[in-house]
């Protein structure tokens, strides 16, 4: 699959409504290859999407879910972290959200990706069972795990997944880790991490963290990636579903820089860093996705107040560098840059 791509740049899965049907396919249109999120959507609203893609674009596209894990929360710490939230709430006229865990419609999700026979199926946050990865394989899906480690490969690998994203420290957006606990492995660059992950299994990789130009797409391929997964690059984009908010506040000088935190839904990921992040995040617990259930309506709240502090404000390290520009002229410069390296590179050889 990867290698029928014209182009090795793949559009990443961002969940909350930013991958939009139009953006997926704008990117598949011009040879790369477009995701939708269907992370916190019902198994039916994932399936329309997938029905309106199809009328955008006949190339391949891919869909992107999360595994369900459900581990030990200190539910202690969570009334607390509930407690002092709730006077933000107020603020904006808001109520908490139930602090619960669910499995993001796990089972459904996996019906409509079989009956809807997705050219490419990815995982977030775990590794299915090498049932579920094989009876997608079987029904002709291409199927993407994504990892943070070599440890996690080498279980991606096992299961029998086709390729591996793998995801740098440097992505904006949630940390992919199988585990949402202290001990997980947060810390490595991506390049360090693909040279990691190259020793340790023989699969096609996909870098995802931190790129936002030809030169770091160039990069990654040198280091031995089959394409490259980019995140942030496509956040101002005219066909990203991102709150306008969000698309301005990338280039907003009042935020200086990306942390990562659990403050906002209680799983690490990166962000801008404001108010939000630093008054909580050393009060978050990990706690997912129970902390995303209780702050997403205080979240919603904040963004129809035109409030961008309280926003979670997903976006990777190299985000000065996103551009307002359609999704498809964006893949055409991105290759354009690549090529301009490679062209350089041959000069000095």
């Amino acid at each position: 699959m990867l290698h029928t791509l014209s182009v090795p740049i793949i559009q990443a899965p961002m969940a909350g409504g930013v991958s939009t049907p139009k953006l997926a396919a704008a990117v598949s249109n011009a040879g790369g290859l477009g995701f939708l999120a269907g992370g916190y959507k019902t198994a039916e609203e994932m399936r329309k999407e997938i029905m309106t893609i199809r009328t955008l674009t006949d190339a391949p596209f891919g869909v992107n879910v999360f595994v369900p894990n459900e581990e030990d929360v200190d539910m202690e710490a969570l009334l607390r972290y509930q407690q002092v939230l709730e006077k933000e709430a107020e603020r904006f006229s808001a109520t908490l959200g139930e602090a619960k865990w669910d499995d993001d419609d796990w089972e459904a999700k996996l019906s409509v990706l079989y009956e809807e026979k997705v050219p490419v199926v990815s995982f977030t946050f775990g590794c299915p069972s090498s049932e579920v990865i094989s009876k997608f394989k079987d029904n002709g899906s291409f199927v993407i795990v994504t990892v943070t480690s070599k440890t996690e490969a080498q279980i991606a690998a096992q299961q029998g997944a086709d390729a591996l994203c793998v995801q740098g420290l440097e992505a904006g957006g949630h940390r992919a880790t199988f585990r949402n606990d202290e001990t997980a492995d947060e810390n490595v660059s991506l390049l360090v991490l693909l040279q990691q992950i190259r020793e340790a299994v023989d699969l096609p990789l996909i870098a995802a963290g931190g790129i936002m130009h030809g030169r770091d797409i160039a990069a990654v391929l040198a280091a031995g990636a089959s394409a490259a997964q980019l995140g942030t690059a496509f956040l101002r984009c005219p066909e990203s579903g991102a709150n306008p908010l969000h698309k301005n506040a990338l280039i907003d000088l009042q935020f200086q820089a990306t942390a990562v935190t659990r403050a906002f839904t209680g799983r690490p990921a990166r962000g801008l860093v404001n108010r939000f992040l630093i008054e909580y995040d050393k009060l978050a617990p990990a706690a997912y996705p129970h902390i995303h259930h209780m702050t997403k309506h205080l979240r919603k709240a904040a963004a129809q107040a035109s409030d961008p502090q309280m926003m979670s404000l997903w976006a990777g390290q190299g985000y000065r560098l996103a551009k307002d520009m359609p999704a498809g002229e964006l893949v055409r410069l991105l290759m354009k840059e690549v090529k301009e390296v490679v062209e350089g590179m041959n000069r000095l050889l």
